[in-house]
């Protein structure tokens, strides 16, 4: 389970790396949409991705093969749509790829699909409600919940797309990151990601 890193600036050696791309997402809003494009360009390019495509077993942490497809991840794409918030699963990735940001410098750009980052930042509007939902299902895990929020917080600080900002007609520059113009977006480090 995802615990706070020490205090530390020193990196640590990433694990050895099996997939150049990890994406994190809320199935029930993006798998058969944004989701399904983006894994499909990211094939095309030949871009090793892992994909979680099961149904994830309820609980509070996450299995063990998908924290090691995290770790064994030299970027993760968090894909945080309007019901992200809700899914204990999804927030528990987070909080493991935030842990691997820090201790093994891993890549890690936010896409903010259809939610305004500030809403996130702040677990405000219709993200705010979803998150509002989980937290009673764990208000006995006061703590929990604060890393979350912590969490929510951490990413949305991050340079990343808003598909607010990009017109429809374009949307697809967001499923397919390889050929978006400038190179100072953040899809390049996504195109040039090469495992360790």
């Amino acid at each position: 389970m995802a615990t706070s890193c020490s205090s530390s600036n020193a990196i640590t050696p990433a694990p050895s790396q099996k997939y150049e791309v990890f994406l994190s997402f809320r199935g029930e809003d993006t798998r058969y949409g944004f989701v399904s494009h983006l894994y499909a360009a990211l094939c095309r390019k030949k871009i090793k991705t892992y994909v979680d495509d099961k149904s994830l077993e309820r609980g509070n942490e996450i299995s063990y093969s998908l924290a090691q497809a995290i770790k064994e991840s030299n970027v993760a794409v968090i894909i945080l749509s309007e019901n992200y918030a809700s899914s204990s699963w999804c927030l528990d990735e987070l909080l493991q790829i935030l842990e691997c940001k820090e201790r093994y410098g891993q890549t890690v750009i936010p896409v903010f699909y259809h939610v305004e980052p500030t809403h996130i930042r702040k677990q405000q509007g219709r993200f705010g409600k979803a998150f509002s939902l989980l937290e009673k299902r764990f208000k006995k895990k006061g703590d929990q919940v604060n890393q979350w929020k912590i969490a929510l917080s951490t990413i949305a600080a991050l340079s990343g797309w808003d598909s607010s900002v990009v017109r429809q007609e374009n949307e697809n520059l967001m499923v397919n990151p390889m050929e978006a113009q400038p190179s100072s977006s953040p899809w390049t480090k996504l195109s040039k990601a090469q495992p360790v």
